[in-house]
C-alpha cells in the first residue's frame, strides 16, 4: 500500500521535530515547511494528500494559504493547527475551507485519527469524481483456464501488478482487456484509490483532450467554467487507456510528458500541475505497425510498453471454453434471475467447435442470450443458437425465399458483426431490444416446427 504524504507546516522546528517523528512511526511519509511561500513552493512543484497547517505563519497565516490554494484550484485537504484557538477562528477557517482545526498542544493520537479520516474522505471523492469512468465488470475466473496462454498470463500479471510502471495489454477485441485493467489494480498498492477508465477510440481530438486533462473557465467557446480532468481523477490511482491506438496524433506529446514527468496542464492554464499516476494502456491493433505508419509516435509507444500482457483470443485456448462458459452460467443466471441451467455434451462440443470471433464477450452474450430464450434448466446446442458462417447477401447466392428469411438472415449477418450482443444488434438494426427477442423467439418456434 502506498504510504500517504503529509507535509507539516510549522515555524518551530522543535514542534515540527516531534510530530514528524510521530507521524513516520505511523507510517505517514512526511515533509516539512515554515513559512507561506515554501508552502506555495512546494504545492507547485508535488502534491501532498494532507496539509498540516500552523495558523500563524512569519509570512502570513493559515487562512492566506487556503485562498491561495483555491485560487490555483489545488484540492488538497487542510488541517489547521493553532495555539491560539478561538471558536470564531474555526468557524472561519472551516468556512474558508479547512477539513479540521485543532488547538495546540495537539495529542499525537487524535491528529493520527484525524489523518485518516480526512484521507479516507479524499479518496472517496477522488472516487466520485472518476465516476465517468465505465465500468469494466466483474473479475472472476479472469485467469479461469488451464491452457498454456491463460496460465503464463496469470504468472505475469502477478508479478508486476504490484509494481508501478506502465502496463500494455494486448489483445482482440472482446478479450477482456478492462477486466484485466480491474484486476491489476485492485492487487496494486493503490488499490485504495480510484480507476479511472477512459475509451479512445471514437472521441474526436478537441473532446478527448478535454477529458483528460481538464480545462479552464474560458479556455474555448462553451467553456463556461472550470472542468477536473480524468488525470487529475486518477491522482495516486490507476488511469486505465482502452483502444489507445486511435489517440489522436496531437494528444499523444502531452499524454507522454504525463507519463514521464507525472506533469500536465489544464486547457487554458499557464502552470503545470503534478499528479502520481499508474497508467494501464491496452489496444487490439499492432502499435509497433502504427508507429511505422506515423500513427503512432515512437517514443510513447517504448515508454507504454515496458510491460506489455497478452490476452490470447478464446480460438487459441478451446481447452478453456467448457470451464469458462461454466464459469459464466450462475454469473448471469443471477444477474438475470434464472436459475442455473447445466450444458449437455452437445452444447459443450458446439462452444469449443464455434471460431468465436467476439472471443469471451461473445461467449458471455450468446449464454445470456441461451439463458433468456430457453425455459429449461439444460442447455443443448440448440439453445446456443451460433452462427459459424453469415452469407455475404441478403439472400446468399440464390437469393431469400421470403421476406422472413431475408430478415433472419439480416439479423444473423448483424448479430455476428456485434459478437451475439442481442443490444447493440437492436440498436444497429433500428428496432426495440424486446422486438429483437421476439423474432429471436419466432426464429427458434420455426425451427422446431421443420
Amino acid at each position: 500500500m502506498l504510504k500517504s504524504r503529509i507535509l507539516l507546516v510549522d515555524d518551530d522546528p522543535g514542534v515540527r521535530l516531534g510530530v514528524r517523528a510521530y507521524l513516520e512511526t505511523c507510517g505517514y511519509d512526511v515533509d516539512e515547511s515554515g513559512t507561506c511561500a515554501e508552502v506555495r513552493s512546494r504545492m507547485e512543484a508535488d502534491l501532498p494528500d494532507v496539509l498540516i497547517l500552523d495558523y500563524a505563519l512569519p509570512d502570513g497565516n493559515a487562512l492566506d494559504v487556503i485562498a491561495a490554494m483555491k485560487a490555483a484550484a489545488i484540492d488538497v485537504p487542510v488541517i489547521v493547527l493553532t495555539g491560539h484557538g478561538t471558536i470564531e477562528l474555526a468557524v472561519t477557517a472551516m468556512k474558508e475551507g479547512a477539513e479540521h482545526f485543532l488547538t495546540k498542544p495537539v495529542e499525537m493520537a487524535s491528529l493520527t485519527v484525524v489523518l485518516e479520516r480526512v484521507i479516507e474522505h479524499q479518496q472517496n471523492r477522488r472516487r466520485l469524481s472518476a465516476t465517468r469512468a465505465q465500468p469494466t465488470g466483474p473479475v472472476d475466473g479472469l485467469f479461469a483456464g488451464s491452457s498454456p496462454a491463460m496460465r503464463v498470463l496469470a504468472r505475469d500479471a502477478r508479478s508486476v501488478a504490484g509494481g508501478d510502471a506502465p502496463i500494455l495489454i494486448e489483445g482482440e477485441t472482446g478479450t477482456g482487456k478492462s477486466v484485466l485493467a480491474r484486476w491489476i489494480h485492485d492487487n496494486s498498492p493503490r488499490a485504495r484509490e480510484s480507476l479511472v477508465e477512459l475509451n479512445c477510440a471514437g472521441l474526436p481530438r478537441e473532446l478527448l483532450e478535454s477529458e483528460l486533462f481538464g480545462h479552464e473557465k474560458g479556455a474555448f467557446t462553451g467553456a463556461t467554467g472550470v472542468k477536473t480532468g480524468l488525470i487529475e481523477s486518477a491522482h495516486r490511482g490507476t488511469m486505465f487507456l482502452d483502444e489507445i491506438g486511435d489517440m489522436d496524433l496531437t494528444i499523444q506529446p502531452k499524454l507522454l510528458k504525463v507519463v514521464e514527468e507525472r506533469k500536465f496542464r489544464r486547457l487554458g492554464e499557464v502552470r503545470e500541475r503534478r499528479v502520481d499516476i499508474r497508467f494501464v494502456a491496452a489496444t487490439n491493433r499492432g502499435l509497433a505497425g502504427l508507429v511505422e505508419e506515423g500513427r503512432f509516435r515512437e517514443d510513447l509507444f517504448y515508454r507504454i510498453n515496458t510491460i506489455v500482457l497478452r490476452l490470447p483470443a478464446l480460438r487459441e485456448r478451446k481447452e478453456d471454453i467448457p470451464g469458462l462458459a461454466r464459469l459464466l452460467l450462475p454469473q448471469l443466471a443471477r444477474d438475470t434471475r434464472r436459475p442455473v441451467p447445466t450444458l449437455d455434451t452437445d452444447a459443450e462440443e458446439a462452444l469449443v467447435a464455434h471460431p468465436w470471433p467476439g472471443n469471451v464477450r461473445e461467449l458471455r452474450n450468446v449464454l445470456e442470450r441461451a439463458l433468456l430464450l430457453t425455459s429449461n434448466g439444460v442447455l443443448r446446442r440448440g439453445d446456443l443458437r451460433l452462427t459459424v458462417a453469415v452469407p455475404r447477401g441478403l439472400g446468399g447466392g440464390d437469393g431469400a425465399a421470403t421476406l422472413k428469411d431475408a430478415e433472419w438472415q439480416m439479423i444473423q449477418r448483424v448479430l455476428a458483426q456485434e459478437g451475439g450482443n442481442v443490444p447493440r444488434a437492436a440498436k444497429r438494426l433500428g428496432i426495440p431490444r424486446s422486438t429483437m427477442y421476439q423474432k429471436l423467439k419466432a426464429h427458434a418456434a420455426r425451427e422446431i416446427d421443420t
